[in-house]
Order: structure tokens, then C-alpha cells, then sequence
């Protein structure tokens, strides 16, 4: 119905002005949360209580998942045991869109008598929480997106994305990379995005390699030993020289037969083949075997040395393809 449709336009409205309130906030307090989570030698750990907590969970999550150690404290749980998990090495945010939470100022003496410093997010400054804190973040919204402002919901909105500005301005201070992000997301289509070709390439016995006066058949026998689908032809340091594959075998053998065993493979190689550097992404090497209709890449890395083989059969098997 129309009316729906106004009213949830009415909505989304209300909850992108929450996130765009807070850029003005971004001030010193901002900083000052981000040099203490920097200076922190132990973990990040989160608390609120209700719907605070679940935005809790969430930032924790996006915490550890750029390289910063955090955990969740459920509050209600940490006055029976867990407070446990807090040491006077962490960093604890606390979110209360009031700042009055009774179960999350329960936690607060204890807390600062462990010596852990306390971000608060909140909407109060004036609040218990507030007070009792190293640094205050304001989070405050004049109301809810909820059409009675009973529901926490565009001040919800905002603690989750002041935590997400939180956290990645932290990964970007530690030198977060993509290769940290891959290192923390091996599953899932995510972390076959930022996987590296060095990470999926042949190396070492299952890479062969002979230099370009070798035998054809040498070369087939060191094929034959790592199972591969070509051979690599170097110089004697190592620098690529040309590719030799089964498919470039049938059709020598096609034309000449198998006088073509005691010829020179450097005679009969792809002088310049295709090639990629190691550092690169897989996803570009796909590319590369897709666009050229090819089965295998050569590896190399910044001087021009073979380093590895990229075969599209790895690629298989690691559910790339």
C-alpha cells in the first residue's frame, strides 16, 4: 500500500540522518578511542545490553576480522563470572544509548579497578556511563526511527556505524592489508577473492623445470614426476625461458613423430608464453586462462624468475573454476 511505502521511505530517511549526524562528532574523542584501542596490548571487548548488544556483537565481529583481537561481554552474564575475560590490558566499549543501563553501570567500578580503559557510546554525555569513562563517543539522536520512538532503532543505527568507523580507521592505523584479510577469511567466496597466486602455484618437486638443451624426453619424464601439464624452460638462474605443454607435445608429434624425443626442448617451447607475478590476485589469473584459452601459467616473480606453475586444474581443486 501507498501508505507503507511512505512510511518505510519515512524510515530509511530517518536512519541515514542518524549516520549523518554523527560526522560533525568526529572530533578529539574520536582520536582519542582510536589511540587507546591502538595502545591496547590485550583484547576489544564489547557490552551493552538488548538491542546495544547485538550492535556489540557486530562490532566485535568487524574487530576481529580487520586484525584487532575483541570479544563480546554480555553484561548480565559478566556480574556472575565473566567479567573474567576483562584484564587490565583491554579496552572495553560500552554502548548505552541512555548511559544509565543498570547492568552495564554494575560493570563500571569493577571494570576500572581492573585497570581496563572504557570507551562509552552513548546519547547522554551527562550519564552515569559517561562519567565513569576514559572517552565518550556521542551517538545521541533527537528520536527513533520508530514511528511511537519506542524501539531502538536509528539509535542503533549509528553505534553501528560509529563502530564501523571505529574499527576500520583502527585497521587502517595498523597497516591492515589485503593479504591480513585473506589470512583471516580462507573460507567462503571472500576469501577465494584475495587469495594469491602464491598461495595456489606448484612450487618446488611439483613444478618442473629444465633448462632449454635438455631432451624432449627429459622434459616429458620431469611432466610425468610432478603430474603437471607442461614444463618450465630456464636459464641457468632460473630466469624463464619458455613453456613446453602436452598440448604443444601431440602436435609436434602429430607433424614429426617421435624423432621429436631427442630434439632440444628449447627448440620446440612457447618462447614467450603467458605469465603472471606471484603477488597477484587468482581471480587475474583466471582471467588470464579464460581470456587466452589456456590450461597454464607460468609464475614468476619481479626479476623475471621462474618461481612456480599455475595449472587451471589447482584452480579446481581449490573451487575456484
Amino acid at each position: 500500500m501507498k501508505r507503507d511505502r511512505e512510511l518505510a521511505r519515512k524510515i530509511l530517511h530517518m536512519e541515514s540522518r542518524a549516520v549523518r549526524e554523527l560526522i560533525p562528532r568526529i572530533d578529539r574523542n574520536f582520536e582519542r578511542a582510536l589511540d587507546l584501542l591502538e595502545r591496547c596490548t590485550g583484547r576489544v571487548v564489547l557490552t551493552g545490553m538488548g538491542k546495544p548488544g547485538f550492535i556489540g556483537r557486530k562490532i566485535a565481529a568487524t574487530l576481529a576480522s580487520t586484525g584487532t583481537p575483541s570479544l563480546f561481554l554480555h553484561p548480565a552474564e559478566a556480574v556472575h563470572g565473566d567479567l573474567g575475560m576483562v584484564t587490565k590490558r583491554d579496552v572495553v566499549i560500552a554502548i548505552s544509548n541512555s548511559g544509565e543501563t543498570e547492568e552495564i553501570t554494575k560493570l563500571l567500578s569493577t571494570i576500572k579497578r581492573m585497570g581496563a580503559a572504557v570507551i562509552a557510546m552513548t546519547g547522554n554525555r551527562e550519564s552515569t556511563l559517561a562519567k565513569n569513562s576514559d572517552v565518550v563517543l556521542n551517538v545521541g539522536l533527537g528520536r527513533e526511527a520508530c514511528p511511537w520512538n519506542f524501539a531502538p532503532t536509528a539509535s542503533t543505527t549509528a553505534s553501528l556505524a560509529m563502530g564501523d568507523a571505529l574499527a576500520l580507521c583502527l585497521a587502517k592505523r595498523k597497516g591492515f592489508r589485503e593479504d591480513d584479510f585473506a589470512r583471516l577469511h580462507p573460507g567462503g567466496s571472500l576469501g577465494r577473492k584475495l587469495i594469491k597466486v602464491r598461495d595456489l602455484m606448484r612450487r618446488g618437486r611439483n613444478h618442473p623445470t629444465v633448462q632449454g638443451n635438455a631432451s624432449v624426453q627429459k622434459a616429458l619424464l620431469a611432466i610425468t614426476r610432478a603430474r603437471a601439464g607442461s614444463v618450465t624452460i630456464v636459464d641457468g638462474r632460473g630466469k624463464l625461458k619458455g613453456l613446453f605443454t602436452d598440448g604443444d607435445l601431440r602436435r609436434h608429434l602429430r607433424k614429426n613423430g617421435v624423432s621429436i624425443l631427442t630434439e632440444k626442448i628449447g627448440t620446440l617451447a612457447t618462447k614467450r608464453p603467458v605469465t603472471i607475478q606471484e603477488a597477484k590476485l587468482a581471480a587475474e589469473a583466471i582471467r588470464l586462462l579464460r581470456e587466452r584459452k589456456i590450461d597454464e601459467l607460468p609464475v614468476v616473480d619481479k626479476k623475471g624468475r621462474a618461481v612456480g606453475l599455475l595449472d587451471v586444474q589447482d584452480l579446481l581443486r581449490a573451487g575456484f573454476v
